[in-house]
């Protein structure tokens, strides 16, 4: 039996953070994935929920969560009615909340064996955090950028920007147009070598999964390639024909996953389940 709980902890800039495990009933287990959502993404979003019990019947306590600042709420955390709270998000917050959330699974589990797995942004906020924290058993990103800088915008737009205090994401899912502050450069400029992807890939030696879409239009393949050179160890895996998100979609009503999800799934399973073979071995 499949059952999930919920907790609220403190995050960045003291906003909480919305966290559900959900885990086989009964089954005490020490195996913890933290999943981290990506951009205009929440916990919640499409098939998540049945991403987390697929894990679960597998023998894992999987554990995602809200950034603080992804503009969700605690009474209403699949809406982004928080726009504010958003515009003032960026990298290191994420960053932080992700360490605040591995703090949170050390201390309720008992010598947690902590894996990391991230769609999209969330992938390359995972990677960055194993490079600075020893305590990540391996990482797993999903259709995860390779660069998180270097799609700045050009200087006359930075300068407009800062003029304006603000520039607008628009989201076609909820047809909003989402502030990012611009704070959110400023985090970028201030903490570059914190986000530097490439060096993090170069030094990591925590063991790294790389899932993505052969026809991905939101993070090019590339991008995979990328991870790939940067690090001979990282096993890439590239699903044919598959799209950034695997084709998974929101709200999410399937009772089988799609196959790309299925081949994702998988994939990963099979990536961790050799890891935990050679930590017990």
């Amino acid at each position: 039996m499949i059952t999930k709980y919920s907790t609220v902890i403190k995050g960045s800039s003291d906003k909480p953070i919305l966290i559900d495990s959900t885990l086989s009933k009964g089954h005490i287990n020490n195996k913890i994935i933290i999943f981290s959502h990506g951009f205009k993404g929440f916990k919640d979003w499409g098939p998540f929920n049945e991403i987390s019990k697929y894990f679960a019947a597998c023998g894992y306590v999987f554990v995602k969560f809200n950034f603080s600042h992804n503009g969700t709420s605690i009474d209403d955390p699949k809406n982004f009615v928080d726009l504010d709270a958003f515009g003032n998000n960026n990298f290191s917050k994420e960053l932080d909340d992700l360490g605040f959330v591995i703090d949170w699974v050390e201390d309720k589990f008992l010598k947690p064996e902590i894996f990391l797995l991230g769609h999209s942004r969330g992938g390359s906020i995972s990677i960055l955090k194993t490079a600075e924290d020893k305590r990540i058993t391996g990482v797993i990103s999903w259709a995860s950028p390779s660069d998180l800088l270097s799609k700045l915008l050009s200087s006359e737009k930075i300068k407009i920007w800062k003029e304006k205090n603000v520039t607008y994401v628009y989201n076609g899912r909820t047809k909003q147009n989402m502030p990012l502050y611009y704070q959110f450069y400023e985090d970028c400029i201030q903490n570059k070598e914190r986000l530097d992807l490439r060096e993090a890939l170069e030094n990591i030696k925590t063991p790294h999964l790389h899932i993505h879409g052969e026809l991905d239009p939101t993070v090019s393949v590339e991008a995979a390639y990328n991870m790939k050179k940067w690090n001979s160890t990282t096993r890439l895996h590239i699903i044919k024909n598959a799209d950034h998100v695997f084709g998974g979609f929101h709200p999410y009503n399937l009772e089988e996953f799609p196959s790309h999800l299925q081949e994702a799934l998988d994939t990963t399973l099979f990536f961790l389940n050799d890891l935990t073979k050679e930590l017990e071995a």
